[in-house]
């Protein structure tokens, strides 16, 4: 019997329209262009500026552009994981919502969260379910609305993030196409070095914590700068290592936008030229769980059947990892 392996078989994505960029950051914090671009390789990012509108509403967007372009009937999925770091609110799970809104009437829905890896342990879960043969169509979306958490007055952390979403299907593949391998890794030892402290049990909300900041994203940055470059770099070397991977044979590196220097570090540990690394920091910032799917988006029209990806992502708690997939269709 041929091995069932889970295959993205389709791509879909949103970014909101309000481009916040470097020279209007410039006017709200002490910083300026050359010194955002030159630390972290961003020029722009995008929020979502909709009045009462959250995670939701981008993921709504990025399944139903995924939709349209793959010409699926919602009905056909079995379950839609939500990748998130920023839930619509806490206890009801944000991709039930989601999954009803674009008409998954027939899916069963959960929140994955894992920070910035959202997305990618979001792979590994959805290719399970695939694998198991009793899923057809999984369709995992990543989707963060980082500007509901970030503190503008903040200079570590406003010039970041931005808000956006993706998504991609998973179907079963006898081609050996699809999740190859993966390593996941997490270390509860950093949670104190990126995180928001308040909002949850163990610090609930209160007058005092509103007053004091602490539903704001707090990050130290060169604790998270140097293990994000030491452990996503890892990463990448290991899964290349185990499956005997070439930086010739690699025809993409899929890495979390984080940081620029971040990634450089990365596809250096491979040696994977600048032209084979998926880029788009500098358009839409960090927008946590959205990053791969994003970049798939972007990058999706020079994808072809065949080409072996990998993705690498690493986020606050810490978590991080690497995960080899074979692309299984030629891009539009």
């Amino acid at each position: 019997m041929t091995k069932i392996t889970a295959a993205i078989t389709a791509v879909g994505g949103y970014v909101p329209d309000y481009v916040l960029t470097n020279d209007i950051l410039s006017t709200m914090v002490d910083t300026n262009n050359e010194w955002i671009v030159a630390r972290t390789g961003i020029k722009e990012r995008r929020i979502l500026k909709e009045p009462g509108q959250g995670t939701s509403y981008l993921a709504i967007k990025a399944a139903e552009d995924l939709i349209k372009k793959a010409n699926i009937d919602p009905k056909d999925i079995d379950l839609l994981v939500m990748a998130t770091a920023t839930p619509d609110m806490m206890v009801a799970a944000t991709g039930v919502f989601v999954a009803t809104a674009i008409g998954a009437t027939n899916a069963f829905s959960y929140d994955l969260s894992a920070a910035c890896s959202s997305f990618l342990y979001g792979m590994s879960t959805a290719a399970r379910y695939i694998e198991s043969g009793r899923y057809k169509k999984v369709l995992l979306i990543g989707a963060d609305k980082m500007s509901s958490i970030v503190d503008y007055t903040d200079r570590t952390t406003c010039i970041i993030f931005g808000d956006g979403a993706g998504a991609v299907l998973f179907e079963p593949n006898q081609e050996g196409l699809g999740l190859i391998d993966e390593y996941l890794r997490s270390d509860g030892t950093g949670r104190d070095h990126l995180k928001m402290e308040a909002g949850g049990s163990l610090l609930p909300p209160s007058e005092a914590t509103v007053k004091n900041k602490q539903h704001f994203l707090f990050q130290d940055g060169k604790s998270v700068f140097k293990f994000a470059v030491t452990n996503m770099a890892d990463a990448c070397g290991k899964i290349m290592e185990r499956n005997n991977l070439t930086s010739d044979q690699v025809k993409w590196l899929v890495p979390h936008q984080a940081n620029k220097r971040i990634i450089d570090a990365a596809s250096g540990r491979m040696d994977v030229p600048d032209e084979k690394v998926m880029m788009n920091i500098h358009h839409y910032g960090n927008t946590t769980s959205a990053t791969l799917p994003l970049c798939l988006m972007d990058y999706e029209s020079e994808l072809r059947k065949g080409d072996a990806l990998v993705f690498a992502a690493f986020g606050g708690g810490f978590t991080w990892g690497s995960i080899y997939l074979k692309w299984a269709y030629n891009g539009n």
